[in-house]
């Protein structure tokens, strides 16, 4: 999908049903200088060394975008590479934020990613976390009943697909894993605060799929 070091958008049009979620593939840049990055990453951020940018799933972690549109969001993830306007997080890592999932307002759900390749979306946990991004999220494009329910079912898949998943969590609580066995990031200084998607949104996820029986996110 890549020529001459640019990235050639491909949307496959083929749209499939998978244990009763539909996904679209949407695929962000992934060529040699994502890997380096991601490898780069897992590396001076976790202390593993490996060739590998694959993960095993432990966790699902919810977030929005606060961009209004698909895809403006998008663009957000696709580049490899941070874009100028994240000086906040460059000092940590080049390697651009994104995501295995976004979900788009009307509930249509998009996987930029493969479930098992690790996507910086979240500090500490990103080596074993599958992320799902929802567009908007601001007072102007609060997050929506489709946008619920496409959540609800691509946690479903994603739990029968990764059966040792145990958390589902908000990103804003990412923090209260420092302290648990998965927890890998070596820099005590390296921490944002963050506030999506909401409790009221993460815990009508965690309801509707309370059947998982999830383990509780450790206290703060």
């Amino acid at each position: 999908m890549l020529k001459s070091g640019f990235f050639i958008f491909v949307v496959f049009t083929a749209m499939f049903s998978c244990k009763s979620v539909k996904i679209v593939d949407k695929p962000i840049t992934f060529d040699k200088e994502r890997k380096e990055l991601t490898l780069e990453y897992m590396e001076k951020r976790y202390g593993i060394v490996t060739s590998s940018t694959e993960i095993k799933p432990k966790m699902i972690v919810v977030h929005w975008t606060a961009i209004p549109s698909l895809e403006k969001s998008f663009d957000a993830f696709k580049d490899s590479r941070l874009p100028n306007w994240r000086p906040d997080i460059t000092s940590a890592s080049s390697l651009n934020v994104s995501s295995q999932f976004l979900i788009d307002r009307n509930g249509t759900i998009y996987r930029l990613l493969p479930e098992t390749t690790m996507a910086r979306h979240v500090i500490g946990l990103n080596h074993c976390a599958i992320g799902i991004e929802n567009v908007g999220g601001t007072e102007k494009t609060p997050l929506t009943k489709r946008q619920l329910k496409a959540n609800i079912r691509l946690v479903k898949y994603l739990k029968e697909s990764f059966p040792e998943i145990d958390y589902v969590i908000g990103h804003m609580e990412y923090t209260q894993f420092e302290n648990h066995p998965l927890w890998k990031e070596i820099d005590e200084g390296y921490r944002t605060e963050k506030t999506d998607p909401g409790y009221d949104f993460i815990n009508k996820i965690r309801n509707a799929t309370s059947s998982y029986e999830w383990k509780s996110v450790p206290s703060k």
